[in-house]
């Protein structure tokens, strides 16, 4: 019985204040930023709380975040590391005691592979869209497999409403005449 209540007072609160035309509503407070009274926040009872942190699935995190958050520090860390290996004089480095590390070739050489690579890949995949696609003077640039013919119909009379015609393409003559034609 006590938590029918509980719901019902709470469900009134929430009603209350979506109906003040400036009120803030949140699942675990309401704020009101109404003109005619003072800001008042209530939080909800700590006897609705499901979980013993009051912590519910819809809350915290999400795994997108953490992930993009856990990415974006790793690039940081690996760029600082980067940039320490590929310009801090050797000396520098065997004073702080790291002896070993690849050599410095491979820091102008890795990138310079990756710049090659990406744009070989794209030249790749324009010519072979280049070699897919039909000549302009092919009439398989003008039709194919679903093209429509424009059906004919007659209208019904002229005080009957017409019906709207079903989706056709437009023959090329049609096109040419309405373009070139004066």
């Amino acid at each position: 019985m006590y938590v029918f209540l509980s719901v019902v007072k709470k469900n009134e609160t929430v009603k209350e204040a979506m109906e003040e035309p400036h009120s803030v509503s949140s699942p675990r407070r309401i704020l009101s930023l109404s003109k005619k009274k003072r800001a008042s926040v209530s939080f909800s009872d700590s006897d609705d709380k499901a979980s013993g942190f009051g912590l519910s699935g819809e809350h915290g995190p999400k795994p997108s975040e953490v992930y993009g958050f856990v990415g974006s520090i790793t690039i940081i860390v690996a760029t600082v590391i980067f940039f320490t290996w590929a310009y801090v004089p050797e000396h520098w480095l065997h004073a702080v005691g790291i002896y070993y590390y690849p050599s410095r070739y491979w820091a102008l050489a890795v990138p310079t592979y990756i710049v090659v690579t990406v744009a070989l890949a794209l030249a790749f995949y324009i010519g072979l869209n280049f070699l897919s696609t039909p000549p302009p003077t092919s009439l398989n640039t003008l039709f194919d497999e679903f093209t429509r013919d424009p059906s004919t119909f007659s209208p019904l009379g002229e005080g009957d409403e017409l019906p709207i015609e079903p989706i056709a393409d437009i023959p090329i003559e049609e096109i040419n005449r309405l373009m070139f034609d004066d």
